[in-house]
C-alpha cells in the first residue's frame, strides 16, 4: 500500500504541474487592453532599455526560449504578437535570460555548457543503449553489454543535472529579474498577484521535466542493478 502511495505521489508531482501550468497560462492569454502593448514590442523596448545590443527576437514554433549561443530571444507568434499577461509575462521572462547572459550569470553559463555535452551524451546513450545487446550476443561478454549500457546511463545522469541546473536559471530570470522589471509600471498591482502565478507556472513545468528526468534514471539504475 505504502508502493503504491509513493507512486500516485511521484507520478502527481511529475503531472500536476504540467497540467496547472497549461491551465494558468491559456486562461491569461485572453488580449488585455489595459497593457502598454504586445509581448514582442515589450521585449524589443526591454532590449533597448537594457542596451542588450547584441540580442535580437525571433519568432518560434519551438517553443518559447533563449538561445545563448546565437543571443536570440525567440518568442511563440501567441506571445509574440499577443496582448496578454501570458504573452508580457513570458516575453520579460526570456529577456530575464538575456540579462542573466549580459551579466555573466553563471548558473546560466554552466548550463549551457552542460547543455553541449548533454546533446553529445544523449546521442552517445542512444547508439550505447541499442548496441548493447547486439555486442552481448555477438561477444558473448556481459562486460561489454554492461559497459555500454553504464554509458547510456552516463549520458541520462548529465540530462538530469542539466535540468536541475535549470531550475535556479529559470527561477532567477523569473522572479529575480522579469517580476521586478514588470512591477516598474508595466503592469498594475492588480495584476501582480496573476503575473506571478503565470511566472510560477512556467518555473514548475521546469520541475516536471527534473522529476520526471530523475525517475527515468531510476528506473534504469533498477534496471542495471538486475
Amino acid at each position: 500500500m505504502l508502493i503504491i502511495l509513493l507512486i500516485i505521489f511521484v507520478l502527481a508531482t511529475i503531472i500536476l504541474p504540467g497540467i496547472w501550468a497549461t491551465h494558468i497560462l491559456a486562461k491569461y492569454q485572453l488580449t488585455d487592453d489595459s497593457l502598454q502593448g504586445t509581448g514582442g514590442e515589450l521585449a524589443q523596448h526591454l532590449i533597448e532599455r537594457f542596451a542588450l545590443t547584441e540580442t535580437k527576437i525571433e519568432l518560434t514554433n519551438l517553443g518559447d526560449h533563449y538561445d545563448p549561443a546565437e543571443k536570440m530571444v525567440r518568442l511563440s507568434e501567441a506571445n509574440m504578437d499577443g496582448q496578454s499577461l501570458t504573452a508580457v509575462a513570458t516575453a520579460v521572462h526570456e529577456i530575464g535570460h538575456a540579462l542573466q547572459h549580459q551579466q555573466g550569470y553563471r548558473p546560466l553559463l554552466w548550463r549551457s555548457r552542460l547543455v553541449k555535452v548533454a546533446l553529445i551524451m544523449e546521442k552517445v546513450g542512444s547508439f550505447s543503449m541499442m548496441l548493447s545487446p547486439v555486442m552481448v550476443i555477438v561477444t558473448k561478454s556481459p562486460f561489454i553489454g554492461g559497459l555500454l549500457f553504464g554509458v547510456a546511463i552516463l549520458s541520462m545522469l548529465i540530462l538530469s543535472i542539466v535540468h536541475f541546473v535549470t531550475l535556479p536559471v529559470e527561477f532567477n530570470a523569473s522572479f529575480g529579474r522579469a517580476l521586478p522589471i514588470l512591477k516598474e509600471g508595466y503592469i498594475s498591482s492588480e495584476q501582480y498577484k496573476i503575473t506571478e502565478k503565470i511566472l510560477l507556472a512556467c518555473t514548475l513545468t521546469y520541475l516536471a521535466q527534473s522529476l520526471s528526468s530523475l525517475l527515468n534514471l531510476g528506473r534504469w539504475l533498477a534496471v542495471f542493478r538486475r
